[in-house]
Formats: C-alpha cells, sequence, structure tokens
C-alpha cells in the first residue's frame, strides 16, 4: 500500500523518487508496466497526486524503480489511453481524468435518487446524522416553554446569540481543557453557516486555501461559491502527511487552512497530538487562518474525546486558530444551533457579518438547545453506545453481501469510508438511486472533481435492519449482471 502522502498542484511537478515513495511495496518489488500503471491511476483516484501535476521523466523514474525504460513506457501509454495523463511534446506528461468525470448537472436534494419506481420512500446513506434524541429532546422543550414568555417581551435580536447559550458553550471549551469567555462565542445558525461567515470574513475571491482531500462536501461548495483557489493536504486510511502537509503552506502560503482534525469526514481517521503540533506551527509560521471543524468532535467511539486543537497552542490557546461546532451531529440537525469559538475582537468582525446576512438567530431553537448543551455529559454516552451497535451491524452486512470491498474501522465518528476496489462510485450510486438508496458518493469529497470515483460514504446512522437492508440493495445494484461503468461527477447532496 502506498504511504498515504500526496503531491499538491502547486508543486506542479512531481519527481522520480517522489513517486517511487508513493507506490506500493509490490508495484517496488516487481515492476511491471501493468501494475506500474494501475498504481499510479490509484493516486491519481485517490487524490495523492493531484491533477495537472507533471509526472517523471520515463529514464528518471526507470531508474528510481529499478526497472527498464520499457516497462514506464508501457505504463505511460496506458495511463494515456485510459486518460489520465496527457503528453506534449517538450512539455512532460501531465496528470488528468477521462472525459466523463468533469462536473456536469445540478444539486441534488436528499431523497432525489433516493426512491424507486414503485415509490418506495427509499434509503437515505447520504446524511452522516442521527435522528433526535427524544427523550431529551422532550425535556428541553419542557424547560424552555415556561422560559419563552419573558424572552418574548423583547425584540428578539440576539445576533451575538443568547448570553446563556454563549455561556454555556464557553463553559464546555473550557471543560475540555481551553479556557473561554463568552465573549469568545458566536451562535450561529448551525456550523454550515459559521464555516460561511469565517470564510466572507477573512477571505477574497481568488485567495488560496488549503483544505485536507477528501473532505467535507459542503464545505467545498463554499469555498468554491466564494471563487477561492483550493489547495489540499490528502487523508488516507493511514492519516495525514504532515511533510507533506507542511511543504504545502510555505509554497502556497494561503490565507486559510480548513481542517477536521477529529474524527474527520469522510475516512474517521484522528490527528495525533503531535501532528496537531506541527500544525499549529507551521500555520502560524505562514500567517495562515486555520479553522478547525470539529462538528464530529465528540462522537468518540472507541477512545476519549480529544482536547480542542487550539488548547494545544501557547498559553492555553492559539489566536490564529477559529473552532466550529454545532449540536447537529451530537443531537439533531433539524435544531440549528452551531457556534464559532475565536478571540473576542475576531466574534465582534464575525457578528458584523452575520447582522448583515441574518440579523440573528432563532431564539426558540437556542432556549431549547441550552439545556441539551448543559446535559450533554449524561445524555451523550447512550447515542455514543448506539452508534458502536449500529457501526458492528453495518460492517456485519458488508461483511455478508459484499466481502469485496474494504475498509478501515475509525475510532469515532458517523460512516466507513469503504473502497470499492474500481472506480465505479459515481454509476453505481447512480444505479442504487433506482432502487431506492441514496448514497454519499467518494467523488463527491474530493478537492478535484473525479477523485475518489473508488470509495463510498457509507454512515451507520440508522437502525440494524435499515443498515442491512440499505447495503443488500447496494449489492444488488453492484451484482446485477451488467457491468459498471465509470459514470458523469454528478455532485450529489449530503451532510
Amino acid at each position: 500500500m502506498a504511504n498515504g502522502r500526496v503531491v499538491h498542484t502547486a508543486d506542479r511537478a512531481i519527481g522520480s523518487r517522489q513517486l517511487a515513495a508513493l507506490l506500493p511495496s509490490e508495484v517496488l518489488a516487481r515492476p511491471g508496466y501493468r501494475g506500474l500503471a494501475d498504481a499510479v491511476r490509484t493516486l491519481v483516484l485517490d487524490g495523492r497526486i493531484a491533477l495537472h501535476v507533471r509526472l517523471p521523466a520515463e529514464r528518471e523514474l526507470a531508474q528510481a524503480l529499478g526497472a527498464s525504460r520499457a516497462t514506464v513506457t508501457g505504463a505511460y501509454d496506458l495511463l494515456r489511453e485510459s486518460g489520465y495523463v496527457r503528453s506534449r511534446r517538450g512539455s512532460g506528461t501531465w496528470t488528468e481524468l477521462p472525459e466523463g468525470h468533469g462536473p456536469v448537472g445540478a444539486h441534488l436534494l436528499p431523497g432525489a435518487g433516493g426512491y424507486s419506481a414503485d415509490g418506495d420512500p427509499g434509503i437515505d446513506l447520504a446524511i452522516a446524522a442521527m435522528g433526535a434524541p427524544e427523550d431529551s429532546l422532550t425535556e428541553a422543550l419542557a424547560w424552555a416553554a415556561p422560559r419563552l414568555p419573558a424572552l418574548a417581551r423583547h425584540p428578539g435580536y440576539h445576533p451575538f446569540g443568547l448570553p446563556d447559550l454563549r455561556a454555556a458553550v464557553a463553559d464546555r471549551f473550557t471543560g475540555r481543557g481551553l479556557p473561554t469567555r463568552p465573549e469568545q462565542i458566536l451562535v450561529t445558525s448551525g456550523a454550515q453557516q459559521a464555516f460561511s461567515l469565517v470564510t466572507a470574513l477573512l477571505c477574497r475571491p481568488g485567495d488560496r486555501v488549503v483544505t485536507e482531500n477528501p473532505t467535507y462536501a459542503n464545505a467545498l461548495d463554499a469555498l468554491r461559491h466564494a471563487r477561492l483557489r483550493t489547495g489540499s493536504i490528502a487523508v488516507s486510511d493511514a492519516g495525514w502527511d504532515m511533510e507533506i502537509a507542511e511543504s504545502t503552506l510555505r509554497q502556497t502560503v494561503p490565507r486559510m487552512a480548513y481542517v477536521i482534525p477529529d474524527f474527520h469526514n469522510p475516512t474517521g481517521a484522528l490527528m495525533p497530538p503531535e501532528q496537531r503540533l506541527r500544525l499549529l506551527a507551521a500555520t502560524r509560521s505562514t500567517g495562515t487562518w486555520l479553522v478547525v471543524d470539529e462538528t464530529i468532535a465528540d462522537i468518540a467511539l472507541d477512545v476519549p474525546a480529544p482536547a480542542p486543537l487550539a488548547s494545544l497552542g501557547p498559553r492555553g490557546g492559539a489566536d490564529h486558530v477559529i473552532t466550529i461546532g454545532s449540536l447537529s451531529k451530537t443531537h439533531w440537525g433539524g435544531l440549528r444551533v452551531g457556534w464559532i469559538r475565536a478571540t473576542a475582537k475576531m466574534i465582534t468582525e464575525l457578528t458584523a457579518v452575520r447582522v448583515s446576512a441574518d440579523m440573528t438567530g432563532s431564539v426558540l431553537d437556542q432556549v431549547v438547545a441550552l439545556p441539551l448543551m448543559e446535559a450533554m455529559d449524561r445524555t451523550l454516552p447512550a447515542r455514543l453506545a448506539r452508534l458502536r451497535a449500529q457501526r458492528e451491524a453495518l460492517v456485519r452486512s458488508l461483511q455478508r453481501h459484499t466481502p469485496e470491498w474494504s475498509w478501515h474501522l475509525p475510532p469515532g465518528g458517523l460512516s466507513l469510508w469503504v473502497d470499492l476496489g474500481e472506480p465505479v462510485g459515481s454509476a453505481l450510486s447512480e444505479r442504487a438511486g433506482a432502487a431506492g438508496v441514496h448514497i454519499g458518493r467518494g467523488a463527491r469529497f474530493g478537492v478535484d472533481p473525479g477523485t475518489f470515483e473508488h470509495r463510498l460514504r457509507i454512515p451507520y446512522t440508522l437502525p440494524a435492519d435499515r443498515l442491512d437492508e440499505g447495503v443488500r440493495r447496494l449489492a444488488g445494484a453492484l451484482h446485477d449482471g451488467v457491468p459498471l461503468a465509470p459514470a458523469v461527477d454528478r455532485p450529489y447532496w449530503v451532510a
């Protein structure tokens, strides 16, 4: 298996030794032109070699591999024939994707493609979120009801958020090891609004930003909508390559970096403490704002919940780190309550941006959120236990129905990042849609359209019987006797 490093497009070229270091051990041990071509194709699809990167000259790569030049020539010929590289005399050989992998078509809402021809409402495996905890929500509504009349006597505009909720969010940060004052908290209408506000404040069209690859699909949409130039750092099953991350930051000096270090979406990886320190140091040295998405940080299934990344900074906090989070994954996506943790000065600036967009958040949602936030340590363990059981059920279903697929069991989070073994994710998702299963294709999470075509993100947030039925239908779509062909990259909506 390759070591998980990525070559960023800013590098524009990959050296022969760099490429050799990325190749699987079996290719290095017995270099053959077909195996070499397959390995390079996989590196491109997996985002570990970015698009529009110049590959080494044939002679140089042959020397680095200890192979004949004919072997490399044959591999490059296969890659050209299949559309994964292009060559032009005098300019070299460059990575690209075959025709039909470009972004085409409109975004589809949840359920589009999740209904079968006979009207079956389908199984939605595109949304990695649970339903609301009914008992906790009922208690929170009962707690909030008698308090609403007093709040209703006032106009109801709280652009910073309700003071009590800001204090509760600050107290939770403090309890997790990051001393925080209420004036360092802005309550938002979910984490997506939080990210959009931060992007609007910090960036202008054409600015460089860096994200992980793959990463949260709706964050990528926000960056594209803001017309930002996006670079990437690969996250594989083995985690982050900080050497490449540091190199990318030094070379591109981005305005902002967006990361999900805690049970990363979609891979589920957890960034080790030493890598967090290196990321903090690297972004500080380049003057890059580091936006940390903690939306899934509390979904710790096999390890303790991590401390906030910013808590590793000097004096118990790093001023260049902005942390966002919400109650959508721990409680309910229908409760539109998120937050931003930053310096008090930045919170004031972000609130000014927020006022120009929607003036204030829902007071009712915030009042209901307050008891949920304060009782989280008491109520969350039962939710996590349910997720562990459903994760086990999903694994059993995959082993039973699709034993040819593979995955890495994450220590937390809400989904499995499943390797299909071949680049048919979009074709499979379209065929599954006809069978009533809406699924998050891997390509939806890639910085470069068309990458991760060999992946599906499958959440374990549904009951075990629905998960098994969903996987059974996926297997039926896979094994229906008609070969799957690479499909157009159609950007489905996922959460």
